[in-house]
């Protein structure tokens, strides 16, 4: 009887080595830092909070990213309501994409080096609307196309895009996220 469970336990403990190790060899299928540059991005350490809170907290080998907005490069954010005459749905695309920069640039504060993430898990998209504008996925686009450009198959996650009558400051799009990275 114990051999039995030994060798019940063996293939079990053999999937669970190679799942991990199929992890960390996701990771480093290629390099997100040459991708970026391929993309002309240029990422930016971030200020410090404006309010009480940290832009990211790790548990486990989970990183927790508070909601980030649309950091211009130039300085400032995208600000304004779609579905007015404030943004067009390719200005809110772009703001969503600059969301996505500013969140990788808290993300490589945090872990030091992009190339540790193995998965982007889920996303929260919030985009500042009029209660007539009905294209908040298409918005959040933006930001799931750069993810996915940058991190392969491991940059498709988990979303809701949800429409917002406000947004603090303004600010065309906010983006939270989840990321699962090596050790």
């Amino acid at each position: 009887m114990k051999n039995l469970l030994i060798l019940l336990f063996i293939p079990v403990f053999v999937f669970s080595c190679a799942e991990e190790n199929s992890n960390e060899q996701r990771a480093l299928e290629h390099d997100v830092y040459e991708r970026l540059d391929e993309h002309g991005i240029e990422l930016v350490e971030p200020g410090p909070p404006v309010a009480n809170f940290v832009y990211a907290v790790r548990s486990g080998n989970l990183i927790f990213l508070s909601g980030h907005g649309p950091d211009r490069p130039e300085g400032g954010q995208v600000t304004g309501t779609l579905g007015t005459d404030d943004l067009t749905l390719e200005e809110g695309q772009e703001a969503a994409r600059l969301t996505g920069i500013s969140l990788l640039a808290s993300l490589q504060q945090k872990i030091g080096d992009l190339n540790k993430v193995t998965r982007i898990v889920k996303v929260n998209g919030m985009v500042n609307a009029h209660p007539s504008f009905t294209q908040h996925s298409q918005v959040i686009n933006g930001f799931s196309d750069l993810m996915v450009d940058l991190f392969g198959e491991n940059g498709s996650h988990a979303r809701a895009s949800v429409g917002m009558s406000s947004l603090p400051g303004n600010i065309a799009v906010e983006i939270d996220m989840i990321v699962e990275v090596s050790e």
